[in-house]
């Protein structure tokens, strides 16, 4: 039987990677956990953290502006970026910190290194010019923002990493992508004061999300200023003398800003990793393939996460890796579970989700019932905010399943968390007619919409 210096090796220290190391050595298997950049990976170094933390930084102007609705004078405000970014930083730095002890404390290794497959059982770590060797072999290297170098002047444009570092915030910004890291940070940028235009080349922002958060989205943000120019791309982008950028956009118009952020999706890290020479599968886009355990085309070698490019969530990656875990050292194979996953965007407002959309539901089920309210929340009527709150339910026409759940409006993220539990528990609309409101809340719609809005059968709306 060959001796291994490993049980388990990690390559990549993100979120499902560390969670899948601390777990294992907790366990009493060896484990070590290769990561090339910061522990904590894109969530937390440049994701979901700092991006939640500049969302609540650029929410401040509302909040001020809604004060004296209710009585309060609030003296002129000032912002200051580099505030942001530096305690931003140290906060950062405290969680990387956690996410490294965590794993030493569990009695694993940690190597701030780059990690290459060698063969299925030995990966050389370059920043220590050594090779180790592994039983069980997990990979979760994550992704990274898609660069667009057929772009004309793409070497001036920034992506989502750089622009929570920027050195100085800047007066106005392009940014062109629709999807939800593109629609945060136009409503982050803006917030905090910037000249803002959103530019997507689909027909409505955050594609795949039901179509009414869609749009009132949308209009809010225009709105509120954002400018959103639809079925368009960027042509080029030039650089003026006086440092600011030029970007052409479909039709020719030009746009005057001093950044142009790309978010236009994102890849799996793959690339000079060895995992061609060991013979791992791979699919068109560069993820790695796996089977419905995460087990590669190699039957030792493992991939979770990101580098999956299955759902690309935080949350996700860490329940593939608790699954992992239960598969290659408890003796209980368990095949992740993506149905029904909540998310949210943290967009101003917010949106949270979970389940079926009405498109969706309507091409899966002959029957399909909408209940959908729209009103002021209570906090915008003595402010004077002319902003709306939607609430959508989509249920089932037969069963009365609840098939999904669509908020836009304050806190829609964190109703969304709760709302996963009982559609992922299949609970019925009869089910949430009977649960009692708590008064007064936006959140009690979801309990007194008895009535369907409409009905859509075989595909006709009644």
């Amino acid at each position: 039987m060959a001796v291994y210096d490993y049980d388990l090796f990690v390559i990549g220290g993100g979120s499902g990677g560390v969670r899948a190391a601390r777990v294992a050595a907790a366990l009493g298997k060896r484990v070590g956990i290769a990561e090339e950049y910061r522990y904590g990976g894109t969530c937390v170094i440049r994701g979901c953290v700092p991006k939640k933390l500049y969302v609540y930084a650029s929410q401040f102007p509302e909040h001020f502006a809604d004060a004296a609705g209710y009585g309060w004078t609030v003296p002129q405000a000032s912002f200051d970026w580099q505030t942001l970014v530096a305690n931003k930083d140290r906060e950062i730095s405290r969680l990387e910190a956690i996410y490294r002890k965590n794993v030493q404390g569990a009695g694993g290794e940690t190597f701030q290194s780059r990690a290459m497959l060698v063969d299925p059982h030995a990966v050389h770590l370059l920043g220590e010019d050594r090779t180790v060797t592994a039983d069980q072999i997990l990979i979760a290297t994550g992704g990274r923002p898609a660069p667009h170098p057929a772009l004309p002047g793409h070497e001036h444009c920034i992506f989502s990493n750089e622009a929570f570092d920027l050195k100085e915030l800047p007066d106005a910004i392009m940014i062109e992508g629709g999807g939800y890291i593109a629609v945060e940070f136009a409503n982050i940028f803006h917030g905090l004061g910037v000249d803002t235009t959103l530019v997507y080349r689909g027909k409505e922002i955050l594609s795949r999300f039901d179509m009414d958060l869609r749009r009132m989205l949308h209009e809010t943000m225009e709105k509120k200023g954002i400018k959103i120019l639809c079925h368009a791309v960027s042509e080029w982008v030039r650089k003026r003398p006086d440092g600011r950028l030029d970007a052409v956009v479909t039709g020719g118009k030009v746009l005057t800003v001093d950044q142009v952020m790309l978010a236009i999706g994102r890849l799996p890290n793959t690339e000079n990793m060895g995992l061609e020479g060991v013979g791992i599968e791979m699919t068109r886009t560069g993820a790695i393939h796996v089977d419905q355990y995460s087990r590669t085309s190699i039957d030792n070698i493992w991939a979770i996460g990101d580098v999956t490019n299955r759902v690309q969530l935080t949350p996700v990656a860490i329940h593939e890796a608790m699954c992992f875990v239960e598969t290659a050292f408890k003796g209980n194979p368990t095949a992740p579970d993506h149905e029904t996953i909540a998310t949210a965007v943290f967009s101003q407002p917010e949106i949270g989700t979970v389940g079926l959309s009405e498109d969706e539901a309507i091409k899966r089920f002959s029957d399909v019932e909408v209940y959908r309210a729209s009103f002021r929340p209570m906090r915008n009527t003595l402010s004077g905010r002319d902003e709306k709150m939607l609430m959508k339910l989509v249920v089932d026409g037969a069963s009365k399943k609840v098939l999904g759940a669509h908020i836009l409006g304050p806190d829609a993220g964190e109703m969304a968390q709760l709302l996963g539990i009982p559609l992922k528990a299949g609970l019925t609309k009869d089910d949430f007619d009977r649960t009692m409101a708590v008064h007064p809340t936006a959140a009690e719609e979801l309990v007194t919409m008895y009535k369907p809005t409409y009905r859509v059968r075989d595909g006709e709306r009644a």
